[in-house]
């Protein structure tokens, strides 16, 4: 079985105007196999999933898809799924106001006579929420209720629902925590014991090399490689997706670390949705020139939720900001920006970046000042002003004028970190800055941080990522049960340590 080919794309070339998106890609899934696709972030790979999927729809691209030995024609996403595809996308793509089990069988609601079976569609419900482990939640709860990741399993299982033959995943362990990433790979090797090919999209090579079998590298629209992943290695993957050899994926250097430039005293924030509840109390910390200081913690433990606080952009019950030794009274995000603090947000397609806007509009947004008078726009000012992010970011984009959507997720977050440079801020925040990007991305975000840090920016970074934070802070704080549990020197740095701290 493991030998037999359930999935053939056969010399996939797919064209935008003046864009070459795939350029005769082919890639081949065997049943029983779990097999990881990867690339930088722009590689082609989501364009060759919609293709897979039926969201490009046969005649708008070339080449042959063959599913268990026959030819298909997908004219359409239901197409996709009658021949046995299931998707699992990086973004949850369902209905918030509708419950979990509406959710999972939305379309298929069963009926008794003229009406929905609420008692078989909630029975039906927790079959597959058991599957995926989702059992602390009842299939009437309604999903705008849920977190991200649980969120994130609802839709797993809605794609488990449908008894696919091929499971694509499109970052699926982005929004979870380390043991609901474990549960979900066990749920795929179950999948995988039972015939089911699974396409792992990922950035991230400790998965692909943990719980993959064979891996597909595309590089700029074309197929470069197809390796079994006990002939292979990272830096041959790395080398195959980046068209180079990265020696060194965290290139941190040593700047001098200078004086404290800011003061979080006694910092208490109200849980986002239980009421009466804090979910970060008397938390104090201080901030220096120069200094990259990591803040680790469980999913929930509240460390995006304090950073929000600080920049004024979520509510807070008590504590005080002192930037260099000076109480700041800040009350909303225009607060924090005039006092020199800038925020690179966790969901930059949430609030981080307006998707129909181009690229000079949106570096600068937040510095209009700069590039108007009088309330009125001076769209030379405006190119020349954006164009110096621009090139210093190596913004990978026609021109100025693309629009944000057109942008690979890495050169999405290059754009979020022009306009905030821009500002010149004395702090930067960075929420998950290099989650869903590309290595390569991800280096060149490393680079700007360092060279950041080197001017004597302070910077405050959150990360799920521990080798992330063990290889670029200064310093790591961790958050465990709504306090600071514990702040460690680089020389004290190891994962046993963090997550000790993380986990009291």
């Amino acid at each position: 079985m493991a030998n037999e080919a359930i999935l053939e794309m056969r010399n996939i070339t797919k064209k935008f105007p003046g864009v070459l998106a795939l350029d005769k890609v082919s890639i081949t899934a065997y049943k029983g196999e779990i097999h990881a696709l990867c690339g930088e972030n722009g590689a082609g790979k989501s364009t060759l999933m919609k293709v897979l999927s039926g969201s490009y729809e046969e005649g708008s691209y070339e080449g042959e898809i063959w599913i268990g030995g026959k030819q298909q024609h997908f004219k359409g996403p239901a197409d996709s799924e009658a021949a046995g595809i299931g998707m699992i996308y990086q973004e949850i793509s369902m209905h918030l106001d509708m419950s979990i089990a509406e959710n999972l069988f939305l379309g298929r609601w069963p009926k008794k006579g003229r009406f929905v079976d609420w008692k078989k569609l909630d029975a039906d419900a927790r079959k597959y929420m058991e599957m995926v482990g989702l059992t602390d939640v009842e299939p009437s709860a309604i999903l705008r209720q849920l977190g991200a990741s649980q969120q994130q399993l609802v839709s797993i299982a809605r794609a488990l629902s449908k008894d696919p033959q091929i499971l694509v995943l499109d970052e699926p362990t982005s929004p979870l925590t380390s043991r609901e990433a474990d549960k979900l790979f066990d749920i795929l090797y179950s999948l995988r014991n039972r015939g089911i090919a699974c396409i792992l999209i990922t950035h991230k090579m400790d998965e692909v090399f943990a719980h993959a079998d064979r891996v597909t590298v595309i590089r700029d629209g074309k197929s470069i490689s197809t390796r079994p992943l006990s002939e292979t290695d990272s830096n041959q993957i790395i080398k195959d997706m980046v068209g180079r050899e990265i020696t060194n994926l965290y290139p941190k250097e040593e700047v001098p670390i200078g004086e404290a430039i800011l003061e979080v005293r006694n910092f208490s924030v109200p849980h986002p949705t239980v009421p009466r509840r804090k979910i970060i109390e008397e938390a104090s910390f201080t901030l220096h020139a120069g200094e990259i200081l990591g803040i680790a913690g469980l999913v929930g433990a509240g460390r995006s939720e304090l950073v929000n606080a600080i920049f004024g952009k979520a509510a807070k019950l008590s504590g005080e900001v002192y930037i260099r030794g000076e109480k700041k009274e800040i009350h909303s995000p225009r607060d924090a920006m005039r006092d020199g603090i800038g925020l690179v947000t966790e969901e930059r397609k949430v609030d981080g970046i307006l998707m129909g806007m181009s690229i000079a509009q949106n570096i600068t947004l937040p510095n209009l000042n700069q590039v108007s008078r009088h309330g009125i726009m001076n769209l030379k000012k405006e190119r020349g002003f954006s164009q110096k992010y621009f090139d210093a970011l190596h913004i990978k984009a026609p021109s100025l004028e693309t629009l944000m959507q057109q942008l690979s997720g890495g050169n999405q977050q290059k754009v979020v970190f022009a306009k905030w440079i821009a500002q010149n801020p004395l702090i930067l925040i960075l929420d998950e800055p290099t989650r869903g990007i590309d290595v390569s991305a991800k280096y060149e975000i490393y680079k700007i941080m360092v060279d950041l840090a080197r001017q004597g920016m302070g910077i405050i970074m959150i990360s799920s990522e521990l080798p992330e934070l063990l290889s670029m802070a200064d310093r790591i704080m961790v958050i465990a049960n709504n306090r600071i549990s514990g702040t460690l020197n680089r020389d004290e740095f190891s994962q046993e340590k963090i997550m000790a701290l993380a986990a009291v």
